[in-house]
């Protein structure tokens, strides 16, 4: 499905009384979706440990 045709799903799963700003959030998360799915598939993510250590690591710096 392209760009396009995703987009008119969502619009036309939103119930009649959708407001722009609910056509615009609901296009908006699944823009996000698609890129964070993206960037799991070519491997531009970091382990949740590595987050955690790093977090570690500043709030140590910190204090």
């Amino acid at each position: 499905m392209n760009a396009k045709e995703s987009a008119q799903h969502i619009i036309n799963q939103l119930p009649e009384q959708a407001s722009w700003n609910d056509i615009m959030y609901e296009l908006y998360v699944k823009q996000k979706i698609e890129a964070g799915l993206k960037a799991v598939e070519e491997g531009r993510t970091v382990p949740h440990d590595q987050v955690k250590a790093r977090i570690m690591a500043r709030h140590q710096k910190h204090t």
